[in-house]
């Protein structure tokens, strides 16, 4: 792998590349996408993540020269409407995934970005006199208010959430499309989360799932995309294409909100993430005194 100081920085390159229907071969530190009768020529260093689609396929020396240049690769559903699977690169990915767990692992602190979460959603300040029990009293309260509005604008009858997983026909159109919907969001977030470090299974409102984080920061914006998309669908779609319109309206709600572009932004704000792409990484030792030592030298040798 190159130096990480002779990469550019994660801010200067593609966020996201996405790409379905074709095959993917290396040219040196570039790779090549064979499409119909259309090539396109990328170099890999430009790449922050390239997304993977149906009926795509990929070279092994186009993944390694990704992964040379630290770029990470993900297999998604088409317009990334499910998250399969993702391949690490070289990346110096630690800082974010570190600073998660210390968030996390800490009362005080997880408690503080449960806050700051709910006031994402808010977008307004919490009394610090409310409890944890009073915020989710509100967040009911706003969920419910958003279902009974877009009820209201669509003129879809909405009697609540209600869906089994193991008995999927019970479920009415509206809690089908909502969970079409939410499934298409926990993709991309799920995209964003793991493309930068963080865990998806550490999160800070829910817990205990191996896509824990995930739930945590699609919630932050189902509001503006998914409950609008699932009853606009609702009340347009005829059965034959019920999934597909919503999975357009889905893409359309997440084009509009320009979700891609900010979630890795927001997530770093809600989490206070400051920006480290400019070191080279170190490599330490855990101290159980010092809290961490020097790594790479040998300490049997006094100093002095």
């Amino acid at each position: 792998m190159k130096n990480l100081r002779t990469l550019p920085k994660n801010r200067d390159r593609i966020s996201f590349i996405y790409f379905e229907h074709c095959r993917i071969e290396q040219d040196q530190q570039a790779i090549v996408i064979f499409k119909e009768d259309s090539k396109y020529l990328i170099p890999c260093a430009a790449i922050a993540t390239l997304l993977l689609g149906p009926g795509t396929s990929i070279t092994h020396a186009a993944i390694k020269a990704l992964a040379d240049n630290t770029c990470n690769i993900q297999w998604v559903g088409e317009n990334l409407s499910r998250f399969y699977a993702h391949g690490r690169s070289g990346a110096n990915n630690t800082n974010r995934l570190l600073h998660q767990v210390s968030l996390w692992a800490d009362s005080i602190q997880r408690l503080a970005v449960v806050r700051r979460m709910y006031m994402f959603r808010f977008q307004e300040p919490l009394s610090e006199d409310l409890s944890l029990q009073q915020i989710r009293g509100h967040e009911g309260v706003r969920v419910r208010t958003l279902y009974q509005r877009w009820s209201k604008e669509t003129g879809i009858e909405w009697t609540g959430r209600d869906y089994k997983q193991s008995d999927w026909n019970a479920a009415d159109p509206i809690n089908k499309a909502l969970s079409i919907a939410n499934a298409y969001l926990y993709a991309v977030c799920q995209a964003a989360i793991q493309s930068v470090g963080y865990s998806p299974a550490l999160g800070f409102i829910h817990t205990g799932k191996p896509l824990s984080f995930v739930y945590d920061v699609a919630d932050l914006y189902k509001g503006e995309t998914t409950i609008p998309a699932a009853f606009e669908a609702t009340a347009e779609a005829r059965p034959s294409e019920f999934d597909s319109i919503i999975r357009r309206k889905c893409r359309d709600r997440f084009t509009s909100y320009r979700l891609m572009p900010r979630l890795v932004h927001d997530i770093d704000s809600v989490l206070g993430f400051g920006s480290s792409d400019d070191s080279e990484p170190l490599c330490l030792l855990w101290d159980d005194v010092l809290d961490s030592v020097e790594g790479g030298k040998n300490w049997s040798i006094p100093e002095g």
